[in-house]
């Protein structure tokens, strides 16, 4: 595809599955679109959890973070409150708001993700690393 509109960006076609994926054991992080190819103005992200995983812990940042749960149900921490949201579920969580999500159930769970601003990938060779080094179950 040819560069497209005033940004000089191209347009970006992936199929079901496809992206730069980051194994991290229990989960699977598989990136659309970051950096250059947003021009850091967002990021676009699935996240995959095994059943009874844990997610990173509680944590905060001046990015605001947007979740669609793709496929079955996500437990989230949003600032204070765990919610179970199921498939198709919208989850906007504001910069430097608390939160968490990990998959309590017995099926696997998938969410998209938007982190706002981005660029956000550049950070997931430490996240990797990170969650490699621990059991993250449940």
């Amino acid at each position: 595809m040819t560069a497209n509109g005033a940004t000089g960006r191209r347009p970006i076609v992936l199929a079901p599955g496809e992206g730069r994926r980051y194994e991290m054991g229990r989960l699977e992080a598989v990136f659309k679109a970051d950096g250059d190819e947003t021009g850091d103005a967002y990021s676009i992200s699935e996240w995959w959890l095994d059943p009874r995983t844990a997610g990173p812990g509680a944590h905060s940042h001046p990015e605001e973070s947007v979740f669609i749960v793709l496929e079955g149900t996500m437990s989230m921490l949003v600032d204070d409150t765990w919610i179970d949201a199921p498939r198709g579920s919208f989850v906007l969580i504001p910069g430097d708001v608390p939160h968490d999500f990990e998959n309590r159930s017995g099926e696997r769970a998938g969410m998209l993700s938007l982190s706002i601003p981005g660029p956000f990938e550049p950070r997931m060779p430490a996240i990797a690393d990170w969650f490699q080094e621990r059991d993250r179950s449940t």
